[in-house]
């Protein structure tokens, strides 16, 4: 995948018997997909291209122009859904940060011990964790929560953390 590719939704299905497609969304609010209409696939290539698009449970029911039929739409179930990171607006407010850049970000206790770095982020229905990857051993999950987490440091590149053990 590209490094300047950002996803921001995957295909859940069918929706109904004409064609429409169900697009869980990963952007703040559902509609925003449609809004960027030409979406990608992880390689850079042609994914969907949504023409119109209403909010349901979970993201959104589009129509695209790619799919016509139920089968082609239930065919597409799985399909992840990317943008250019240009795409994405500035952010404006040191605290405001997009997920995707906690990526790759290294991780210290408040006194400075290298944890390791942030592997991924990931949302299991309880609230994003960072998968934490150390310099040696296995990864190891973090909530991310201004008790577990009370710093990011973007221009430092830096996460603050309190590990688990150490919160009890």
């Amino acid at each position: 995948m590209s490094d300047d590719l950002i996803l921001v939704g995957r295909v859940a299905g069918a929706f109904g018997v004409r064609g429409e497609v169900r697009i869980t969304s990963f952007t703040a609010q559902a509609l925003t997909l449609v809004d960027y209409r030409s979406l990608l696939r992880e390689d850079g290539s042609p994914g969907l291209t949504l023409t119109a698009g209403r909010v349901a449970k979970g993201g959104v029911v589009a129509r695209a122009t790619e799919i016509e039929t139920r089968d082609q739409a239930e065919a597409a179930r799985g399909l992840r859904l990317y943008i250019p990171r240009a795409r994405l607006p500035a952010v404006e407010d040191e605290d405001e940060f997009y997920v995707a850049d906690l990526i790759g970000l290294s991780v210290v206790s408040a006194d400075g011990e290298t944890l390791g770095h942030v592997r991924s982020v990931r949302d299991f229905g309880a609230g994003d964790l960072l998968e934490i990857a150390p310099p040696m051993g296995e990864s190891w999950w973090l909530p991310f929560t201004k008790d577990a987490v009370p710093q990011v440091r973007m221009a430092d590149r830096v996460i603050v953390a309190v590990k688990p053990d150490e919160t009890e």
